[in-house]
């Protein structure tokens, strides 16, 4: 007889749904921290429920939904064994997408792919899910966790998430409403977030020893190069609802800068018949991302179109009302830069003081 004919359980094949069951026990804690009142039922169900009785209060309201990953900074995690903060990075990631219609996230739904399931790193990586959903208001209502024996490595695992918000149509944030004398003001990242890291992690890491890649870097202030690469991406609701409350119309339109860098998303929140200019030096660029980028050997050009280079988040203002947002960010105890401003165009972005990217003066 074959191994087949004298039977083989599930657990055998490599998927062990006792452990699968102590993982949503694990995470139970979790999930139920970031309800709102809102959320229906509870964790296990088939799917989750969500009410939008609060839409009966806008004028025409917009459901707007975002998914994502985090990509390869999964390896920076695998390698130091630190599962706790890529969660963060997940939930940043889908938010800061649909925040830039200047929607408010209601709730979340996670996706982790694993090679061999282990109960306390699942607890680990949806305790970062939860930190995230927490510091951007919206509920974790469901997500899968799917072991896959025999097509990942037992120690290898992968992310996604799906967001869902609401706006109001009035309300929402357009760059069809943005014009020439408009002010760019930037909100700062806290290094790579989760963008370009085929190219860091290549530059910074491959070739070093363990010890190497997690000893002390005087150029990042201390910071192993590993852990820098690791710090989690910001999530910018707060600051941006706040100021969307406190200053309407303040606001005209936001670019969330990811892939591509500035250049390639600044130009996705303007209108055709203008142009972003933006002042090179006029915000400082964090340690990890001028190391990564010197390491690479990047030009200014190539930079601006990689990495965020320290801005994670740009909004283009009212001239008539950029001191009030300035105000209201002040209040928040944000720090923020004035960078640039919009001048007439044809939808692209362009750059003032070549070759100053890393000449920042406090």
């Amino acid at each position: 007889m074959t191994k087949n004919q004298q039977g083989m359980t599930y657990a055998q094949a490599g998927v062990d749904i006792v452990e699968g069951a102590r993982a949503v026990d694990a995470i139970k804690d979790t999930v139920h921290s970031t309800y709102r009142p809102e959320v229906v039922g509870d964790i296990g169900g088939f799917g989750g429920l969500f009410s939008i009785a609060a839409a009966k209060d806008m004028a025409d309201p917009l459901l707007v939904s975002g998914t994502d990953g985090v990509g390869t900074k999964l390896k920076v995690a695998q390698l130091l064994g630190k599962h706790d903060t890529v969660g963060i990075d997940l939930v940043a990631m889908c938010v800061n997408d649909i925040l830039a219609t200047g929607a408010e996230p209601l709730f979340f739904l996670d996706y982790v792919a694993v090679g061999k399931l282990k109960a306390e790193a699942m607890a680990q990586i949806v305790g970062g899910i939860g930190e995230g959903c927490r510091q951007s208001g919206c509920a974790l209502i469901g997500g899968e966790m799917a072991e896959h024996p025999g097509v990942m490595d037992p120690d290898d695992y992968d992310l996604s998430g799906f967001c869902v918000g609401i706006v109001d149509r009035p309300k929402m944030l357009d760059p069809l409403s943005v014009r020439e004398g408009d002010v760019l003001i930037a909100l700062p990242s806290t290094g790579l977030h989760s963008n370009g890291y085929s190219l860091a992690r290549r530059v910074c890491l491959d070739g070093k020893t363990f010890d190497e890649q997690t000893a002390p870097c005087d150029e990042l202030g201390g910071m192993s190069v590993a852990d820098a690469l690791l710090i989690p991406t910001r999530i910018y609701v707060k600051p941006v609802r706040s100021v969307m409350q406190e200053v309407p119309g303040g606001i005209r339109a936001l670019a969330h800068i990811t892939g591509g860098g500035i250049t390639e998303n600044l130009n996705r929140a303007l209108p055709d018949n203008v142009d972003a200019e933006v002042c090179l030096g006029s915000w400082p660029v964090p340690p990890i991302v001028h190391y990564a980028c010197a390491a690479a050997g990047l030009t200014d050009e190539e930079a601006l179109k990689t990495f965020n280079m320290g801005t994670g988040m740009i909004f283009i203002c009212d001239p008539n009302k950029v001191t009030d947002v300035e105000a209201a960010l002040a209040r928040q105890n944000e720090t923020f830069y004035r960078v640039g401003r919009i001048v007439a165009g044809e939808g692209k972005v362009r750059y003032a003081n070549a070759g100053g990217l890393y000449g920042f003066q406090a």
